[in-house]
């Protein structure tokens, strides 16, 4: 007997509006808080607890990151793709959840899908 597919629970989080390159939504569904992330080519969205501490992640400033060079330098880059929590300024990857301190940790992750100006999220994988 064959299953039918099960199409992916999407749930309604905001408005394409309310998201800002500079700053994330924070939307609650029941107990779980996510914000919701614009990048250049689309959309995100973290659980917002640092998996380090457990502080509010996604109420940390949106940035990028410094790599060191051969030189005597510093090169800032990544603006706008990563995340720094507030409570201990540990940088997460928005869209991977990955962490660029230790990579043994990663923040959950929810695929963004815009309908118009509706953004959805799918809170059940």
């Amino acid at each position: 007997m064959m299953e039918a597919a099960v199409a992916p629970s999407r749930t309604f989080a905001c408005k394409v509006a309310e998201v800002t390159t500079e700053r994330p939504k924070i939307v609650t569904f029941g107990r779980i808080s996510v914000g919701i992330f614009e990048l250049h080519d689309g959309y995100a969205a973290l659980l917002n607890i640092c998996p380090h501490r457990a502080g509010q992640l996604c109420e940390g400033p949106v940035c990028g990151t410094t790599r060191q060079t051969n030189k005597t330098e510093f090169v800032y880059e990544r603006a706008g793709e990563l995340v720094r929590c507030a409570w201990h300024g540990w940088e997460f990857e928005i869209r991977s959840g990955k962490c660029l301190v230790d990579d043994r940790l990663k923040a959950r992750t929810f695929p963004v899908h815009r309908d118009g100006e509706d953004l959805y999220v799918e809170l059940g994988r």
